[in-house]
């Protein structure tokens, strides 16, 4: 009998082994497609190495954590956008947030302040964990490829704070933090920021998990039009009228990155 209570508490504890492993996010290998598009994105020759985008040795850790071909960026915009602290980031997330900032962040900068922004405040990059650091599946920032912005500097001084200025700021503010954010919904596949979950509620979460980019629309809340913090744009202005106009790029859930 206490051989045969022995066998059973040994084998109970191998499928309990076994079942916590196949539960275990960092024991998943790194997908296939996160390869191929750093590669294609290096081939593209979109992001050259220069004193603000720095190349890194290979990235590795827990599980399937990591990267192969790492940057770290210290300016966007070939210097024009300090990135502070400097973000370590794939190749992929190196040349999405310049063409965020380009296309969206820049003339929504000009519209309403009209001034730039020169400086983008970072708060997570690179980092090997689970989302929310206790969820069930793995963080695109394990991966280095996403990036959360809280705030944004302009070339007199201002800063636009997400966790102050979204809800409480001025008009101005609250417009150009609409205009971001909806500009970040069309370029990157999730976009997270206040009001779409209490972990995100001061700050602009950034990824391109590919699985979050299907039939045109990419995962994005709040919506971009759904009222609260989401201030009156000015309907004679392009930035504003482009802003007043529902994107496609609509996600529904409660998933946070």
């Amino acid at each position: 009998m206490g051989v045969r209570v022995g066998y059973l508490i040994a084998s109970l504890a191998i499928v309990s082994g076994v079942a916590g492993c196949a539960s275990n996010p960092y024991s998943e290998p790194r997908a296939a497609w996160r390869g191929e598009v750093e590669a294609a994105c290096l081939a593209s020759g979109e992001v050259r190495p220069s004193a603000f985008v720095q190349p890194m040795s290979p990235l590795g850790g827990r599980g399937s954590c990591g990267l192969e071909h790492p940057f770290k960026v210290s300016a966007a915009l070939n210097g024009r956008v300090a990135v502070t602290p400097p973000a370590v980031i794939g190749c992929p997330m190196t040349a999405s947030v310049d063409r965020w900032l380009a296309r969206s962040v820049q003339p929504a900068a000009a519209a309403y302040f009209r001034s730039r922004v020169v400086e983008i405040r970072e708060i997570a990059s690179y980092g090997c964990r689970t989302r929310n650091n206790h969820g069930v599946a793995m963080s695109e920032h394990a991966f280095g490829n996403a990036l959360d912005v809280a705030a944004f500097r302009l070339a007199d001084g201002r800063e636009i704070s997400v966790v102050r200025d979204w809800w409480r700021g001025g008009p101005a503010e609250r417009a150009f933090l609409a205009a971001a954010f909806a500009g970040a919904c069309a370029e990157f596949y999730t976009v997270l920021g206040p009001g779409s979950d209490p972990y995100h509620s001061n700050h602009f979460h950034l990824d391109l998990l590919r699985t979050n980019a299907r039939n045109g629309r990419h995962f994005c809340q709040p919506t971009p039009y759904g009222g609260g913090g989401i201030a009156e744009l000015p309907g004679g202005d392009a930035v504003g009228a482009v802003a007043k106009t529902p994107l496609s790029f609509v996600g529904t859930g409660r998933e946070t990155y």
